[in-house]
C-alpha cells in the first residue's frame, strides 16, 4: 500500500502567519473562536488529503501553500472578529466566514475528482483544475463541508439545529460566489486569494445578516 507524501501544508512564512493568526483569533475572540478555526484548519487538512493519488495524477494536488493561502482563508475570518468587537454583533459574521472558506475548501478539492467540471461561462467540459467551473460532487460536498461547520459551532456556541442549516447555506453561498468570480480569474481578472477574500467576505454579509443575535 502506497504511503501519501509527507510535506508541510505551509511554507514558513505561512506558518509564521498561521500562528500569528490563531494568536489574533484566541485573544480578541476567544477558545471557542479559536477551535471553531481549529476545525476548519483539520477539515482542510483532511480534504486536502483526500484523493491525493488521483490529484496528483491530474497535477492539481497542491504541496506546500504560502502566505497569500493563510491571508485568503484567514483575513475573512479575522475580520469578522473585527467586526463583531467593533459593531457589538455577535459572533454572526466569524462564524460565516469560517463557513464560506470551509465549503470553498471542501468544493474546490473534491470536485475534480468526479469527472469533468462544466466550466460555467460556456457551460462546457473542461479539464479539472480550472476556476469557474463545478461539478456535482464538489457542490455536494460544498455543503457538506459548510454545515460541519454549523454542527461545530452548535457545540461551540449557542446555536439551534435551524441555524445550523443556515450555517451550511451561508457557506455553500459563499463558495457559488467564489466560483462565480473563478470565471473572471480565467480571464485575467484577481487571483485565488482575490476569489477566495471575496468569497470569506459574502460569509461575513451574509453572518451579519442572519446571524447578528448569536
Amino acid at each position: 500500500m502506497k504511503k501519501v507524501e509527507k510535506t508541510l501544508l505551509l511554507d514558513k512564512p505561512g506558518i509564521i502567519l498561521a500562528l500569528a493568526l490563531g494568536l489574533f483569533i484566541l485573544f480578541f475572540g476567544g477558545v471557542s473562536h479559536f477551535i471553531l478555526l481549529l476545525v476548519f484548519f483539520i477539515l482542510s487538512v483532511v480534504v486536502t488529503k483526500y484523493g491525493y493519488y488521483e490529484k496528483k495524477d491530474l497535477g492539481i494536488y497542491e504541496h506546500e501553500r504560502s502566505w497569500e493561502n493563510v491571508v485568503a482563508n484567514g483575513l475573512g475570518p479575522a475580520l469578522g472578529i473585527i467586526i463583531s468587537i467593533v459593531f457589538n454583533v455577535g459572533v454572526g459574521p466569524y462564524i460565516g466566514a469560517i463557513a464560506a472558506v470551509t465549503s470553498d475548501k471542501f468544493a474546490s478539492e473534491t470536485g475534480a475528482l468526479a469527472g469533468r467540471p462544466i466550466d460555467l461561462s460556456t457551460l462546457k467540459h473542461v479539464k479539472p483544475g480550472k476556476s469557474g467551473c463545478v461539478t456535482w460532487f464538489g457542490t455536494l460536498m460544498s455543503f457538506t463541508g459548510a454545515l460541519l461547520i454549523g454542527i461545530a459551532a452548535a457545540l461551540l456556541f449557542k446555536i439551534s439545529p435551524t441555524q445550523i442549516v443556515i450555517i451550511g447555506s451561508i457557506g455553500f453561498i459563499g463558495s457559488m460566489i467564489d466560483t462565480l468570480f473563478g470565471v473572471f480569474e480565467e480571464k485575467g481578472i484577481g487571483n485565488k486569494t482575490t476569489t477566495n477574500i471575496i468569497c470569506s467576505i459574502v460569509g461575513i454579509i451574509l453572518g451579519y445578516s442572519l446571524l447578528s443575535h448569536l
